[in-house]
């Protein structure tokens, strides 16, 4: 399928400063018209006006409403609309909790990826294209890490912050239970076996980096 792109309009939402000018910038420059925001809200609130071809958005956009959020409402209202996602995280579990909400046609892009506009433009040109399927299993592994789901949830409750007391909280279990979990996610991620390093801040490196997969 070959799109014109003079004739696209792409809605970027990202809360980072520096990603958000970076990829419109990226958008611009290849004659992409493109309004960037950064929450939910400011995408929302100028969605209409707009009126855009696709919606690009982050998974995780800070306090309030995800990118799931987002575009589970686009779907719903504007299924006309190409979805992509771009998240510096190579599965989504990783970066929301319940990823079943994000819509079917969603395509799926890491950033680390994004090494020129052209691979942005094929992500772009699926979502148009799209056929009904979520399409992250077009991510490479390669040399990532898989880990499990529940591993991934508490990776990311480890990204959050979270202490074990908090983690053991939070998944209603004892604290020893919690700990147990914890060490064999570090396993799984190979980083709890140096007493020099904390494997909490390697693992969240990890997992900011785009390194780790889940099954």
């Amino acid at each position: 399928m070959e799109i014109k792109k003079s004739s696209l309009k792409v809605l970027l939402v990202e809360d980072e400063d520096f990603a958000r000018a970076m990829v419109g910038e990226m958008l611009n420059s290849s004659g992409i018209t493109t309004l960037a925001t950064k929450s939910v809200a400011d995408a929302l609130s100028q969605i209409d006006d707009f009126d855009p071809h696709v919606v690009l958005t982050d998974l995780d956009l800070g306090n309030g409403p995800d990118g799931a959020d987002l575009l589970a409402k686009v779907y719903r209202e504007r299924p006309w609309t190409g979805l992509v996602i771009m998240t510096a995280h190579a599965s989504p579990e990783l970066a929301i909790k319940d990823p079943s909400r994000i819509p079917n046609p969603t395509v799926y892009i890491v950033k680390s990826d994004i090494t020129s506009i052209d691979k942005l433009l094929v992500s772009i040109t699926e979502s148009i294209e799209a056929n009904g399927q979520f399409q992250a299993e077009h991510i490479e592994k390669g040399d990532k890490i898989t880990i499990t789901a529940a591993q991934a949830e508490i990776l990311r409750m480890i990204a959050d912050g979270l202490s074990n007391s908090a983690i053991a909280k939070n998944r209603d279990i004892s604290l020893r239970a919690a700990e147990g979990i914890i060490q064999r996610t570090f396993q799984a991620l190979g980083v709890n076996g140096d007493s020099e390093v904390n494997p909490r801040v390697i693992a969240v490196r990890m997992w900011h980096q785009g390194k780790v997969a889940v099954k």
